[in-house]
């Protein structure tokens, strides 16, 4: 593993903005766990999802979302934990990636039934772009 990644910055103190993104890899973490984990992906017993109809499909593609948030949480982690000099990169992909989320989830591919994640992105736009500003501002 250690070929894999660069020497750690150890002049990089933790800041608010790596502080907070060990917070964003945890709730992509765990999220991400219960996806894989639950029998139904937490498609039904939390988005409220009806599985009646190809529900073995949508299963599978929360089982396939939550890979990929397990992934990304992880990446957040150790770029927030140990390559901190990365934190204003992984603030501006996620910035990205939960703007992508809240422009289908409202605008281009509303659906009659909202998820909790669905409200909880809104929350999230300000406070990742908040951080990011703090992250740069730090860095100039």
């Amino acid at each position: 593993m250690a070929q894999l990644l660069p020497a750690p910055d150890p002049r990089l103190p933790p800041s608010a903005a790596s502080r907070f993104l060990v917070l964003c890899g945890v709730l992509a973490v765990v999220p991400g766990t219960i996806h894989v984990a639950l029998p139904d992906g937490g498609a039904g017993v939390i988005a409220g999802i009806d599985l009646g109809r190809d529900g073995g499909r949508i299963i599978a593609m929360f089982a396939w979302a939550g890979a990929t948030q397990i992934a990304w949480g992880l990446t957040m982690l150790a770029v927030a934990l140990r390559y901190r000099a990365l934190v204003p990169l992984a603030l501006a992909l996620l910035l990205l990636e939960r703007s992508l989320h809240a422009l289908n989830f409202w605008v281009l591919k509303p659906g009659a039934h909202h998820p909790p994640e669905s409200y909880a992105v809104l929350v999230a736009l300000p406070l990742i772009a908040l951080f990011l500003a703090i992250a740069l501002r730090r860095r100039g």
